[in-house]
């Protein structure tokens, strides 16, 4: 693709940006104007560039997506079936545009602690002094065009503040549906957890039709000393569609982040992870799965990064790929210099259905310290042979002993999400998906 034309495309997703409302926030205002710019000096990355050389968006230019003028009418009966028992709380935004008559509200036990859970343009004056020091900085959008895109268009999103202390006892919902066809939305996301709070929060994206449209995310995730965040991230958009996601993740000193990203729908997704342990006790899960299949690409580029001494970080990646799906993997584990007695270990499984089925996996470790105990690696295989004989010696069909092995690979990850509700509907989709005549 030539500069020009990935200039073009990009002024043409830039569209109807400039009719955005000024916000309270000047943050917000000045993170606009320096997204724009950045866009204008940016292009589509192409398989020439390094970070994105597995993965071919070209097909993403050959469609023309406009913003979202005005969000779907719905009804809370049209999309019930997506709530949880567990999540009291639940923001909903359609194509990007809060819906207020379908989020709930605090309990009043949760208002009582001060914590916030809110449409970002709903922030008082003094959730403002504490958003300043967050928004827009652990992100970085100069040399990532989708990030900055998403900056440009940043208007409406979901705030949630825990304040110092406090534990949130019930899961919070960020639910994002998509409903119209061509369009371009950017959800954005901002979660401040303050010293010695805890918080379980599900970032759920899912859609109504199958159609082609595009979800470009941003996720800001900022843990104080002490702090305790689970973070569950399912993506099930329509599997014509296109999803691009930067979530970006600092820890404090003792604070501790688990992640689980789910990964079942779009037709092209990209998900960047990028954590920071920025001081000294810190620790780190991240567990992701993909399940795709047919002519599904899912990308997922994770960055877990240790700057000081005495922290840990665990990661787990799985990918099932049938039909002619492509998945890729690339895991960097960075330990910075004086980062001493880190320890950290990264795995990538790779089960392939089929023969067409492809991944290319590149975990990697970075070390400039030398008191470390680090480890990774990647398996790329089929089912094991003598597994299914063992299960056919007790009585199962080769059918039912590929569909039973294939169901309990992707289980493992599943099993790790903290919500009942959540991880038994992800069993029955991961059983429904693997299962074959």
């Amino acid at each position: 693709m030539s500069i020009v034309t990935s200039d073009s495309y990009l002024k043409s997703l830039l569209h109807g940006q400039s009719q955005l409302s000024m916000s309270p926030l000047e943050r917000l205002n000045q993170l606009r104007a320096n997204a724009v710019d950045r866009v204008s000096a940016l292009r589509i990355p192409t398989k020439n560039d390094e970070e994105w050389r597995f993965t071919d968006i070209s097909p993403l230019t050959k469609i023309s997506f406009q913003p979202v003028r005005m969000a779907s009418p719905l009804q809370s009966s049209s999309v019930e079936h997506f709530y949880l028992a567990e999540t009291v709380t639940r923001l909903v935004f359609i194509d990007g545009v809060y819906a207020p008559n379908l989020s709930t509200q605090l309990s009043e036990t949760s208002k009582d602690s001060n914590v916030v859970v809110s449409n970002l343009l709903a922030a008082t004056s003094e959730n403002l002094a504490a958003i300043e020091p967050h928004l827009g900085r652990h992100t970085d959008f100069q040399d990532n065009v989708f990030a900055a895109l998403n900056t440009a268009f940043l208007h409406e999103g979901a705030l949630i503040i825990v304040p110092r202390n406090v534990s949130v006892e019930m899961p919070v919902h960020l639910l994002f549906i998509a409903t119209q066809k061509e369009v371009a939305s950017h959800p954005r996301c901002l979660l401040i957890a303050e010293p010695s709070s805890t918080v379980t929060v599900l970032e759920d994206y899912v859609t109504l039709q199958e159609e082609t449209y595009i979800t470009n995310t941003v996720t800001e995730i900022v843990l104080a000393d002490n702090a305790t965040v689970n973070h569950v991230r399912i993506q099930r958009d329509s599997k014509q569609s296109f999803h691009m996601a930067n979530c970006s993740v600092s820890l404090a000193r003792a604070s501790r982040y688990h992640s689980v990203s789910i990964t079942l729908g779009a037709r092209i997704s990209r998900y960047n992870l990028n954590v920071q342990l920025k001081d000294e006790g810190a620790e780190c899960a991240a567990d992701g799965l993909a399940l795709i299949s047919n002519h599904q690409l899912a990308d997922t580029h994770t960055c877990i990064d240790h700057t000081k001494p005495h922290c840990t970080s665990r990661q787990l990646h799985k990918c099932i790929i049938d039909d002619a799906a492509h998945a890729v993997f690339n895991g960097k584990i960075m330990v910075r210099p004086g980062a001493q007695l880190t320890n950290s270990t990264q795995s990538n499984r790779n089960l392939l259905l089929t023969s067409k089925a492809r991944i290319d996996t590149k975990p990697q470790l970075e070390i400039f310290a030398n008191d470390v105990k680090c480890a990774h690696g990647a398996t790329v295989g089929q089912l094991d042979n003598e597994e299914i004989f063992y299960l056919r010696s007790r009585g199962l069909s080769e059918v039912t002993a590929r569909n039973l092995l294939t169901y309990a690979f992707g289980a493992e990850i599943i099993d790790r999400i903290p919500i009942a509700s959540l991880k038994f509907r992800l069993e029955q989709t991961v059983l429904e998906q693997t299962q074959k005549n």
